[in-house]
Formats: C-alpha cells, structure tokens, sequence
C-alpha cells in the first residue's frame, strides 16, 4: 500500500510510544509484521518522565502517563538515522515522533530530527503533556495547530509530515482542515483521551501523575468517529489510531476513512506477535466478505 509517497507492506503502523524507546524493540516490532513503525516521541531536551505508577489496566482500557521519556533531539537523532538504516533492508520505514512546547521549539526539534531522514514526521500536539504558552493543548485550536504545522512544515524540507490530532475537541474537523491548509502531509487520528482510575481504599488516584491518556478497547469508538468526521473534511492520508485490537478493528477503521492503522494498546492485549495476528485476521475477513484490496473498504461505512 501507499502512504505519502511510501510503499507499505501492510497497513499496520506502530504506534508512537508504544515498542519504540529503543532500536533494539523497533526491530523486534518490524520483524513481527509491522508495515511501518513510529518511534516514541522526542522533545527539545531530555524528560526521565513520571515515577511509577505509570499505567494501569482499568479493565475496558489501558491507562498510563508515561510523561514523554525521552533522551532530546540532539541525542536522539544519531539512533534514529542508524535505526533507519537497518529498518531500510527489511523493507520497513522508520517514522520519527515530535513534541515541544512552544511553535518556536517545534520547528527547531524538527530541523533536528530531519537530520535523520525519517521516512515521515509524527508531529504530537495532542498529548496531555504538549501545550502552548497558556496551558492548552496545540490541538485544540485550530490557529495554534496550523501554526505549529507550518512551522514543522517549512523546517523539514521534503519529509512528509503527520499531525497527530486529540480526540477530546468539539470538532475534530475544523481542526484537521486547519493543519491540512498549513501544509499537513497526513493525519494521525487519534491520541489518548484524558481519563483518572482511582483506588478507592487509598482514596488516590493511581497514577503518580493523577490522569493520563486512555487507550485500548474504550478509546476504540472514539477514534473510529474522530476518523470519519476527518474523512469528510479532508482528502490526505489518514492513520487511524485507537483501540486496535484485531483485524476486525482494523478494518472497521478503514471503512471509517483511514488508509493505514495504528497498533499500540494490542501488544498488552496479544503480544509480540500482534502485528501478524492483526494481519492474518484482516486478510482472512477480506477474503470471507470479497474483498480484493483495501481501496475497497476504505471509508465504506461513509457512503
């Protein structure tokens, strides 16, 4: 398949932050099946993140706060351009992933990281952890997510770009129009909703840092409306991410409007082999319902 320019063998992506804090976990990931894989996001300088606890299975979904750990930019750079390299014979493209908080520190963390030649660029300005000047996330404007997207834009020359959006906007749409127009390659659709698990006998939350992001099995029909409502708006590559857990998972985000699929939660569900789990399933649901390809169902539900 296609994605930017990029040939894919499969339409499964991993997601950022999941499996990708270390070379030696993204080639396990490639290795497993997947058709491209994001590594997890890194920032202006070094974060150690939050103290444990960090996630929490809640029993419909994963929970966590992970608190963006990450060695900065300049450090990172030299493992991304090596890891590119052996993800290059194996025929699987490496994505970088970025954050920073201000429009300034994205464009400079970008011109950073193009150093590596990632095959594609993750712009995050939906994690709980990313926000401007005023304590609001990026992606819950659109002026402040088209600005950073310009910025990331003009610093990264011929890399294409993916800006990942929130879930939790009242119009997902206006947004993905507004980073489409400033120069977005494609749409990562979606990050983790804000959410708190408390441990009523400690009457305290159980996360050290009170909320995080949900993922999994609950964040699942969230993402497939946030896909749709951007497939009506927009006509770029959309990744569609959040609670994908099998092939059927993956192709309802397909007929949702995605083009390709982002897998993170499913190693805590399935394993390591999740990517070719997904795969054989996705496979198997096309050839029982008849369908060839995957131009077929993309964005089926929609019609």
């Amino acid at each position: 398949m296609e994605l930017c320019g990029l040939t894919l063998k499969n339409p499964l992506v991993l997601a950022s932050g999941v499996m990708g804090t270390s070379a030696t976990l993204l080639r396990r990931v490639a290795l497993g099946g997947a058709g491209a894989v994001t590594a997890k996001s890194c920032g202006p300088v070094a974060r150690a993140g939050h103290p444990n606890p960090v996630m929490v299975d809640w029993g419909h979904g994963l929970l966590n706060a992970i608190g963006l750990t990450n060695p900065g930019a300049e450090e990172e750079v030299d493992l991304l351009a090596a890891t590119r390299e052996e993800l290059a014979q194996m025929g699987v493209p490496l994505f970088a992933s970025i954050f920073a908080g201000t429009e300034e520190e994205f464009a400079q963390v970008a011109g950073v990281i193009a150093g590596a030649k990632p095959a594609l660029i993750e712009v995050n300005i939906s994690c709980p952890n990313v926000r401007d000047d005023f304590g609001t996330p990026f992606a819950a404007i659109p002026e402040t997510a088209a600005a950073v997207t310009q910025a990331v834009k003009r610093a990264v020359g011929e890399i294409p770009i993916a800006v990942k959006l929130a879930p939790n906007v009242p119009d997902i749409g206006r947004i993905a129009a507004a980073v489409v127009a400033a120069g977005a390659d494609a749409i990562t659709a979606v990050n983790t909703m804000p959410g708190m698990v408390i441990d009523p006998e400690a009457a305290q939350p159980v996360l050290s840092n009170k909320t995080g992001g949900i993922s999994g099995p609950a964040l699942k029909p969230i993402a497939l409306r946030c896909v749709a409502e951007i497939a009506k708006t927009v006509d770029v590559p959309i990744i569609g991410t959040g609670g994908v857990l099998t092939g059927r998972d993956a192709i309802e985000m397909v007929m949702a409007g995605a083009i390709a699929v982002g897998v993170g939660s499913a190693f805590w569900y399935r394993g390591e082999n999740a990517f070719e789990l997904i795969a054989e399933e996705m496979k198997a649901f096309m050839m029982d319902n008849g369908y060839a390809t995957l131009s077929e169902i993309k964005g089926k539900a929609l019609r």
